[in-house]
């Protein structure tokens, strides 16, 4: 059985179907964290690529108390997660770099497979730690 195609003036290419991020960070972190630097990063989990990185300042009284938003970042079909760490050392470390989790809080947040747009709230899980530091180097 042979299938042929015709495509008048030639193929087109058609570009993926993509999908914005915000993530943020509830009114939990207030408290533990307020005023301290916060880095996040949008990995592709296919190939590990970073797509994204942004840093800012976790809030000590807005709720939410960090937002990030990247327009059009996700390609639909696609596997990502968010990794971050909070700049905190609690009990040493060094500022502006991503320590140990004893010193830097941080976290790996899986987004799934993207079919839209997502808003994803994190919430303050100090007990639920992730090692993420590689990705900032």
């Amino acid at each position: 059985f042979a299938m042929t195609m015709l495509l008048g003036g030639g193929a087109t290419a058609f570009a993926a179907a993509t999908s914005d991020l915000v993530f943020d960070g509830n009114g939990s972190f207030n408290g533990p964290h307020g005023g301290q630097a916060i880095t996040v990063a949008v990995v592709r989990l296919d190939d590990g690529a970073v797509v994204a990185k942004k840093s800012g300042i976790v809030s000590k009284t807005a709720n939410p108390s960090f937002m990030f938003t990247f327009p059009g970042i996700l390609e639909n079909g696609k596997a990502y997660e968010v990794d971050y760490w909070i700049d905190s050392n609690f009990g040493g470390g060094t500022k502006g770099v991503c320590d140990s989790k004893a010193h830097d809080h941080q976290w790996r947040v899986p987004l799934g497979t993207v079919q839209g747009n997502i808003t994803h709230t994190e919430k303050h899980r100090p007990a639920e730690t992730s090692d993420v530091c590689g990705v900032f180097k």
